[in-house]
């Protein structure tokens, strides 16, 4: 199969995006894995597909494939590059766009210094709906919010809070992102048998009240640049349990993103930063791959 494609990137986080406007390509998890392969493929963190309105109110429906193939709920990074995507190829020239993710609609919107802000929705705090599954944790409450014990074993514990933006996280603080054991704890993390579909391990370094520096190990992905629903999620986190503002600026190995959030649990969560086009190419995708 042949395809075009465009490789974008949103504070070093890095994308394939494909057009299915005009008809489904039809890639299955084999073949989403060979585009993300940075060996064999063109290399990414995800892929994105954008495709048509699915129903009155929207603009276009856009979905994400892991790395590793298989379909997740929402990417922050990626909206922003969806957006600036559109755009660019006229398929709207609306500086405002509604897009229906795998679990619900989001607001994309182009600011006039080139910068995207999403509008995220409100995080979710349902366990159930994370989905969480913290029996038999240790748990605590910091501010009044319940923050949970992981056992990682030799590692020892991992004291995260928990929350979805679309998609599942668990933030831990800690004093210094540079040197945590990120890679190390981060595998632990994401397959610990209370998150039933996996989960993103945030860690968070608070540098002053409205400044935090970042690093996210993804299901599915490794270790990223930036993830815009993990920055999300370290921000909720941090504003629960009273350690930030409700504007903060995050700092991502790969750029700078700011997160706003009033603090209500019905409130979005808005996320700015930058979406950047790398280079377009066409690919030929094998037909049969394992």
């Amino acid at each position: 199969m042949h395809i075009r494609f465009t490789k974008m990137q949103g504070a070093g986080n890095d994308f394939v995006v494909l057009d299915e406007t005009r008809g489904r390509l039809g890639l299955n998890t084999a073949q989403y894995r060979f585009l993300a392969n940075r060996h064999f493929g063109v290399g990414a963190d995800q892929i994105l597909s954008v495709r048509p309105a699915p129903a009155p109110g929207l603009d276009f429906e856009y979905v994400i494939h892991n790395a590793d193939g298989g379909e997740v709920e929402h990417c922050g990074n990626g909206a922003r590059c969806f957006v600036r995507y559109v755009r660019d190829k006229g398929l709207t020239d609306k500086t405002t766009v509604r897009v229906k993710v795998q679990k619900g609609e989001i607001e994309l919107r182009m600011n006039p210094d080139g910068r995207v802000t999403v509008d995220m929705g409100a995080p979710v705090f349902d366990w159930a709906l994370v989905p969480f599954m913290p029996v038999g944790l240790i748990s605590d409450q910091v501010n009044g919010w319940p923050v949970f014990d992981l056992d990682l074993g030799a590692l020892g514990l991992a004291r995260v809070g928990v929350v979805s933006m679309g998609n599942p996280h668990a933030v831990q603080r800690v004093d210094n992102v540079d040197t945590f054991p990120v890679l190390a704890q981060g595998p632990l993390i994401e397959n610990h048998p209370a998150f039933p579909n996996r989960v993103n391990a945030g860690f968070m370094q608070v540098v002053s009240r409205g400044h935090i520096q970042l690093r996210v190990f993804e299901r599915g992905a490794g270790e990223t640049l930036a993830c815009g629903t993990g920055a999300c999620a370290a921000v909720v986190a941090g504003i629960r349990q009273g350690w930030l503002d409700s504007r903060v600026d995050v700092q991502a190995l790969g750029g700078m993103l700011t997160i706003e959030w009033a603090g209500q649990a019905d409130s979005p969560v808005l996320m700015t930063g930058p979406a950047t086009s790398v280079f377009e190419g066409e690919i030929d995708v094998p037909d049969t791959l394992s």
